[in-house]
């Protein structure tokens, strides 16, 4: 007898083999040659037929050429730092797609010369954000705050309470990345009480602008205090604030988070924001303030450095011109209507034989913003076992365990995923 090996299809065969030529021209060659090379491989092992190759190789195409998985948020966190911080709105998604061929981004349709980038985009902010003079948008927030460093206070002091030199995740600290722009840092205070009058005795020649930083992932309680905006808005030097979460105007179930129409309004110069977080749009840094002054990061060399591509900037004018951002709608949903969800879940789980019950739970922000602020919710609660296998299934769920069971918490996940989410739990068997 031959050696069945023999009668495995080689690579150039199976490149030619119509639904494996269609994946190469939709996801690459390489992506193609990956599934069919593994196929082959276990066809050598004997763990598969020669003839089942091409089906094998077909079968382990991944659905996109990028390995990034959609997943379903089950976990409470609303802007889950881990999953990408803020979903995108369907405006904002349509937005994307359209912006993500040959464009206007930099040019006048009008007239046929070249545009203002991302002329819309600020215009939508400056709509949402009327208290400013002028806007601009960078990558991230922190690029927001390296940019205003760079801009004024190359060789000069900032001045900032100790009580809000933060770290702001994966070891990156505000310090840090002050002094990295050629900045010096005059700290004021202590740790859990700082005053304007700290303030006023340090500023002086050297100073280039005052820093607030909203400590926004976390709380100190007790014997605290610290200035307000406007306290800070007359020591005669500009004042930036750094609101940090996204927050464009207050929010009645947010009432202790800071938001960037109000710093305006007490006094700040500028502000800097995070496009997703609270906002809900993507991932960007906003600048609104004062005309002259956003004219100068405007126009300052780093700018190049931190701006923003196209389809960031059409995912924000969508997000602040379209309907409510997931973010916001997860935020606001109503405890009854998370229980009637929950239900229906259940009820549909337990007609197929799982053991699933509803349970009150809360959600959290997250992503940096309103921290301390819990959100009555309602969860499906399934064995603990069932937490890996959602994790790891065709359609990924993330939830979180507690009290050794498997949560899984409807506020963060959208309506319209609950089939999702209930086929994902009884493909688990």
């Amino acid at each position: 007898m031959g050696d069945p090996r023999a009668d495995i299809p080689g690579t150039d065969r199976l490149l030619h083999e119509p639904r494996l030529a269609e994946a190469a021209g939709r996801l690459g060659r390489a992506v193609v040659l990956d599934a069919i090379r593994t196929a082959q491989d276990a066809a050598r092992s004997g763990a598969l037929l020669p003839g089942d190759v091409a089906d094998a190789a077909v079968a382990a195409l991944p659905p996109l050429a990028s390995s990034m998985r959609p997943v379903v948020n089950a976990t409470g966190v609303i802007v889950h730092t881990n999953l990408g911080r803020a979903p995108l709105s369907d405006a904002a998604r349509d937005a994307v797609v359209a912006a993500s061929g040959t464009t206007d981004v930099e040019l006048d349709l009008g007239t046929g010369r070249r545009g203002r980038r991302g002329a819309a985009a600020t215009a939508a902010l400056l709509d949402a954000v009327p208290e400013a003079e002028a806007a601009h948008v960078v990558n991230n927030n922190a690029a927001a705050l390296l940019l205003c460093a760079l801009a004024f206070a190359v060789g000069r002091e900032i001045v900032v309470s100790r009580g809000e030199l933060v770290e702001i995740g994966d070891g990156f600290r505000i310090p840090d990345l002050l002094e990295s722009a050629g900045a010096r840092l005059r700290e004021v205070g202590t740790t859990n009480r700082t005053s304007v009058a700290d303030f006023a005795d340090a500023v002086g020649d050297q100073t280039a602008f005052v820093l607030r930083v909203h400590p926004s992932n976390y709380t100190v309680t007790g014997f605290v205090g610290t200035p307000t905006v406007a306290g800070l808005a007359g020591l005669g030097v500009p004042l930036v604030v750094d609101v940090g979460s996204g927050l464009l105007r207050p929010h009645p179930l947010l009432p202790r988070e800071p938001d960037a129409a109000g710093a305006l309004r007490e006094g700040a110069d500028l502000v800097t924001a995070s496009g997703d977080k609270l906002l809900g749009g993507p991932q960007a840094g906003l600048l609104l303030g004062r005309a002259q002054l956003v004219e100068r990061l405007r126009r300052h060399p780093s700018a190049r450095a931190v701006r923003v591509d196209k389809l960031t900037l059409a995912a924000l004018e969508a997000t602040l011109r379209g309907p409510a951002t997931p973010t916001v709608r997860a935020l606001e949903a109503h405890v009854d209507e998370l229980r009637r969800r929950a239900t229906r879940i259940v009820e549909t789980l337990r007609g197929k034989g799982t053991d699933a019950a509803t349970v009150p739970c809360e959600s959290v922000v997250g992503g940096g913003g309103a921290p301390g602020v819990r959100l009555p919710s309602v969860a499906v609660a399934l064995p603990e076992r069932y937490a890996a296998a959602l994790r790891t299934g065709a359609d990924p769920v993330q939830g979180r365990v507690e009290d050794g069971h498997c949560l899984l918490d409807v506020r963060t996940v959208r309506p319209d995923q609950d089939e999702l989410l209930s086929a994902a739990v009884l493909a688990c068997g």
